[in-house]
């Protein structure tokens, strides 16, 4: 099913750096609306989404003119999250390429787990994240492998392992877990035995 665009006011979005009060509320506006949309669906009206978040519906709508706007500024917030974070790992010379990877793989799968019911709604509308956001989620990809290659050349996980390997594992045990009703320590848990399952045989 398309993707129905909701209409919300023909305003565009600025173009220009915000002030701080305004970047607060496309915070405020973007977290009210992940959880809403997790917990009720994306079909929740915008008004509520503007009422959690503690702000005018006219403010909702200068920052985001589409309710498909939000959806996407949701994902793509997240999504460079996780990049600036694999950032982060890759230019710590300093850090053991084993812990910088397991680092980054848990926390990348506690993301996923999180807002799994979130992308499942946008989903079910038509949204195809991996299609409408495929050059970022291939830069994540990309920057993932980095720490494998160097994980796997300081001996730290097996030289056999590919990237693709690693985050079939993850998806796997996001959406497993996710479906099962499995605690955050018993999440962990299973994270656990997936990151054991990459290092070398004894």
């Amino acid at each position: 099913m398309a993707v129905r665009t909701e209409r919300l006011q023909d305003v565009d979005a600025p173009s220009r750096p915000m002030r701080a009060d305004a970047l607060r509320n496309h915070q405020k506006i973007l977290a009210a609306a992940e959880e809403i949309f997790a917990l009720d669906g994306v079909a929740v009206p915008i008004d509520i989404v503007a009422e959690r978040a503690g702000v005018g519906v006219g403010t909702l709508y200068r920052h985001f003119p589409t309710k498909e706007s939000l959806y996407e500024a949701i994902v793509t917030t997240r999504i460079a999250g996780l990049l600036g974070q694999a950032d982060e790992f890759i230019d710590d010379s300093a850090s053991d390429p084993g812990a910088a990877l397991a680092a980054f793989l848990r926390e990348f799968a506690r993301q996923a787990s999180e807002k799994q019911d979130l992308f499942e709604a946008l989903e079910q509308t038509g949204v195809d994240i991996k299609s409408r956001f495929s050059e970022r989620i291939e830069e994540l990809v990309e920057k993932i492998d980095v720490l494998r290659r160097r994980a796997a050349h300081a001996g730290a996980i097996r030289r056999d392992v590919e990237t693709s390997d690693i985050m079939n594992l993850i998806s796997g045990t996001c959406h497993a877990a996710g479906h099962s009703g499995v605690d955050e320590a018993g999440f962990q848990r299973l994270v656990g035995i997936v990151l054991s399952g990459l290092q070398p045989a004894k």
